[in-house]
This record gives structure tokens, sequence and C-alpha cells, in this order.
């Protein structure tokens, strides 16, 4: 079984969106003065690879705290927007996804999707009650037309609107 990581690493001054809080990655405690090592760390939680909770965009939204953990893992594929998409699957888009495609990503019933999806189609998707995940990484390894498993499980941050997220996928997960 082959493991990819799509996330990006987390460090100080890394890319943010516009007016989000910049980062910070300082070193608190070390070997040499404590005995061990310790980092404070600052940031947004729509900081590097993160998923968005439906309150994200939306007032009366769910929450982190009110999303079970089934929103955050599954069956997944590589999605191209001029192809037809698997039914109950994560989407993965390597190619720009605009709002177009809302009604096709909708009625292929898709539980998340993520990468080069707009804006404005994540607020649809999210209003939809359809996970988004942002800034992914390494999509380019995944195979087209072939299921791997998804993983990116958000911090438990209580009445959170998103979170950074270690995103894996297992490739031949659906091999038998």
């Amino acid at each position: 079984m082959k493991i990819i990581d799509l996330s990006v690493s987390i460090h100080t001054g890394m890319d943010v969106y516009p007016g989000d809080p910049t980062v910070s990655v300082e070193i608190v405690h070390t070997h040499e003065q404590n005995q061990w090592e310790l980092r404070q760390i600052t940031m947004g939680s729509h900081t590097g690879t993160h998923v968005d909770a439906f309150s994200h965009m939306n007032s009366k939204g769910k929450s982190l705290t009110d999303m079970p953990l089934t929103h955050f893992f599954g069956k997944s594929y590589v999605a191209r927007p001029d192809q037809d998409f698997p039914i109950r699957a994560g989407l993965f888009f390597r190619e720009a996804a605009g709002i177009e495609l809302f009604d096709k990503i909708k009625s292929a019933q898709a539980p998340f999707v993520g990468g080069l999806i707009s804006e404005e189609l994540q607020r649809a998707l999210l209003s939809e009650q359809i996970v988004t995940y942002t800034d992914l990484a390494n999509l380019e390894l995944l195979p087209e037309q072939t299921p791997f498993m998804f993983y990116g499980f958000p911090l438990k941050i209580k009445d959170g609107d998103g979170s950074p997220v270690r995103a894996v996928a297992m490739l031949d997960f659906f091999q038998s």
C-alpha cells in the first residue's frame, strides 16, 4: 500500500489567505536548556492544508464540534470537470473547478471535495453540507480513474469553523 502526503508544511511566514493571521512557529524550549523541545504555534484555523466546517461560510452551518468523523474520510477519486463523477465518493480537482460544477457534484452526492475549487463553489458546497478541503499538495501523484482512500481529520476544536489537517491518500486500498 502506498501513502501520498497531500499536506503542505506549516512554517513561519508561509502564505495565507489575504487578511488571515500570519503564521508563527517559535521554539520555546530546547533540549539543551530544558531537556525537551517545545514550539508555540500561532495561526488561523484555515492555515495550510485544511478542512472547512459548514459554519465557515454559513452562520447556520454546523461547526466541527457537530460534524461526525465520517465526514472526513472515504473512498475518493481525482475528478476531471469534463468527465462523469462517481457516486458517493470524495472528489479532488487538479484543474480549476468553478460554480458551474455545483449541480454535477451535488448530483454525485460527494461527501467532500478538495483541490482547485473556486471560492464561489466552496461556499455553495458548504451550504449543502459537502465538506471542502483547501491547499492540498501533491495532487499530481494521485491516479486518475482509480479509487483511493482519503483521510483528512481536523483537530478537535470546540465550535471550530475549520482546522489544519494532515491529509493523506492511501493508494491500492481497494485492490484485492
